[in-house]
């Protein structure tokens, strides 16, 4: 419907430029600038998972490792190897969920909180033992 212009505007005519669709451009710039703010939070938050969980795996690689040395130490001295593989994640920013000898080897569980406040936690597993 075209707007007539001079006098009083029909019904369905906005009064001025522009027609019944004046301000349109505003609201699609909003919801444009609302959804670029939602995916940025998400790949934020995806960051946050994806380096948590890093951070878990590299303590756990680390804590194996350290109390395998621990366990088959060549110099003979003799420590917990679960006590050494908890200091060494502790260390790398991360709890120790769990350390248990199997067989040879050492299992150290890890676990880091992620920092959103969700209480969610990234988790990894590692397992070290003598090269056989």
């Amino acid at each position: 419907m075209r707007c007539p212009s001079g006098g009083r505007p029909p019904r369905g005519c906005a009064a001025g430029p522009g027609g019944p669709d004046r301000g349109a451009g505003s609201v699609l710039g909003l919801a444009l600038v609302a959804v670029l703010l939602t995916l940025t939070l998400a790949v934020v938050g995806v960051s946050r998972a994806v380096h948590a969980r890093g951070t878990a795996q590299v303590a756990a690689d680390l804590g194996a490792l350290a109390a395998a040395q621990a366990r088959h130490d060549p110099a003979g001295v003799s420590r917990d190897p679960c006590a050494v593989a908890a200091e060494v994640v502790a260390a790398n920013g991360a709890e120790i969920v769990r350390c248990r000898e199997v067989g040879g080897d050492v299992v150290v569980s890890t676990r880091v909180p992620l920092s959103d406040g969700t209480g969610l936690a990234a988790r990894a597993v590692a397992r070290a033992g003598p090269a056989d």
